[in-house]
């Protein structure tokens, strides 16, 4: 775990050598990830809500068909507490207190279950398909003075490690009737950021692997594959910053020089989180990786994210009427 922990070390240093961010880049970031972690925290938890969908309930305020409203409002108010807890970045840990956790599952379960937001469970709870046996109702507010206590103490650790066990407790007390998770992985990032890390983001894909390591812990067993989930999580978002920062070009293809995703969204006039979102819908192709494995581009994709563009706002078609298009073209 050290090992993996002084890689991350590592690449937050290098990522402080580019501070002060840009204005600009920032607010991109920023932007993305607050849709991306709302997409995937709550896909965690069972939302059919797609990553695009996300985007249009939460920066358009659109209604999309056929999803619930719960869904909708699961998107809504998970962007609301990612504001939130942007606005306790600048205190310090030491500075948190248990009400800023109840603020924050507050606002996950607001319009959804008033009654309970924000609020200790008084019934005993029990996860679907897991022997994990939680806390008593009755034991709750005491562990959680216990936890706020740990939470702000002198701590040597790693601050990776200090966030990981933050969360890892929190859903171990399990202290609401629901929102736990997605409040846990609020206050993990919560954590990571007050350090200057950028938040952790834990994939709709790793679901099955993270629930899973928690489970492993939580029934006596190691915890190292749970660390290994959230510290892949944190090198992850590590690498979408330095991505974007590196310099811009490492390797030649066919065609010439290699862009970083960066350099592609300057030179085609998009930001850079469309044209991450462009190759995650496969729109856009990934001609190689960097040593650190960052994407790099082909220069004929500055062509081609233009051509999507236009048949975006020109003959508004949808994503997968996009593809269809490309594929004539190729």
């Amino acid at each position: 775990m050290n090992d993996i922990l002084k890689s991350i070390t590592e690449k937050k240093a290098k990522l402080d050598r580019y501070r002060p961010l840009p204005h600009e880049l920032v607010k991109s970031l920023e932007d993305w990830f607050r849709v991306e972690l709302t997409y995937t925290s709550n896909a965690i938890e069972g939302n059919t809500l797609s990553r695009q969908e996300t985007a249009l309930v939460v920066e358009k305020g659109i209604t999309v068909e056929g999803k619930s409203l719960i869904e909708h409002q699961e998107a809504i108010n998970h962007s609301v507490a990612y504001d939130f807890i942007r606005t306790l970045v600048t205190k310090s840990r030491e500075e948190l207190k248990e009400e800023a956790i109840l603020n924050i599952h507050k606002i996950i379960l607001t319009r959804i279950d008033d009654d309970n937001a924000g609020r200790y469970r008084a019934v005993p709870v029990r996860i679907a398909g897991s022997t994990v046996v939680m806390p008593s109702a009755v034991k709750v507010p005491d562990l959680m003075k216990v936890y706020a206590k740990w939470l702000v103490s002198p701590n040597d650790d790693h601050i990776v490690k200090i966030a990981s066990d933050a969360h890892y407790k929190l859903v171990s007390i399990h202290p609401f009737v629901d929102g736990n998770g997605r409040t846990a992985r609020l206050l993990l990032n919560l954590l990571l950021m007050q350090e200057g890390y950028p938040p952790a983001l834990i994939r709709k894909e790793d679901r099955r692997k993270y629930i899973t390591s928690i489970e492993r812990g939580q029934l006596g067993g190691s915890l190292e594959d749970y660390y290994n989930v959230i510290i892949e999580a944190v090198e992850r978002s590590l690498d979408i910053y330095l991505d974007m920062l590196e310099p811009k070009t490492e390797q030649k293809g066919n065609t010439g020089i290699l862009l970083k995703i960066g350099e592609l969204a300057k030179q085609s006039g998009e930001q850079v989180s469309t044209i991450r979102y462009w190759t995650i819908e496969g729109l856009l192709d990934v001609s190689d990786h960097s040593k650190g494995g960052y994407k790099l581009y082909d220069p004929s994709m500055i062509d081609h994210a233009k051509k999507i563009r236009s048949l975006q706002s020109e003959k508004r078609l949808t994503i997968e009427e996009i593809k269809a298009e490309i594929q004539k073209i190729i």
